[in-house]
């Protein structure tokens, strides 16, 4: 299993900027998709964003769209979220996700359940 920690979220304005990091640590030498979901109080985990392990595929919720962009960086173990023009209503806790890739295989899940291994988040706060 690999273990997650995000850093990097905070209290920005509206139209601001951040960037999230996901380091990871443990079976990094196995192959895994990455993913980044978030959470606002009283609402389901949602999906952001993901990418494979090559970095050459990346899939994206409708909401986040044009405005961030998720990234690997193979050498550090590390996924980022570039989240610009940020709005109030991307306020939540946002998680690193990683989900265990099957041989040959390159899958992108939209759905939490996909994925084996998470972060303990990171709080975006976004004020208008």
């Amino acid at each position: 299993q690999v273990q997650l920690v995000e850093s990097g979220g905070g209290l920005v304005q509206a139209g601001g900027s951040l960037r999230l990091s996901c380091a990871a640590s443990g079976r990094t030498s196995s192959s895994y998709a990455w993913g980044w979901f978030r959470q606002a109080p009283g609402k389901e985990r949602q999906f952001v964003a993901a990418i494979s392990w090559s970095g050459s595929r990346t899939y994206y919720a409708d909401s986040a769209k044009g405005r961030f962009t998720i990234s690997r960086d193979v050498a550090k173990n590390t996924v980022y979220l570039q989240m610009n023009a940020l709005k109030p209503e991307d306020t939540a806790v946002y998680y690193c996700a990683a989900d265990l890739q099957s041989p040959g295989l390159v899958r992108l899940a939209p759905t939490p359940e996909q994925y084996d291994s998470w972060g303990q988040g990171t709080q975006v706060t976004v004020s208008s």
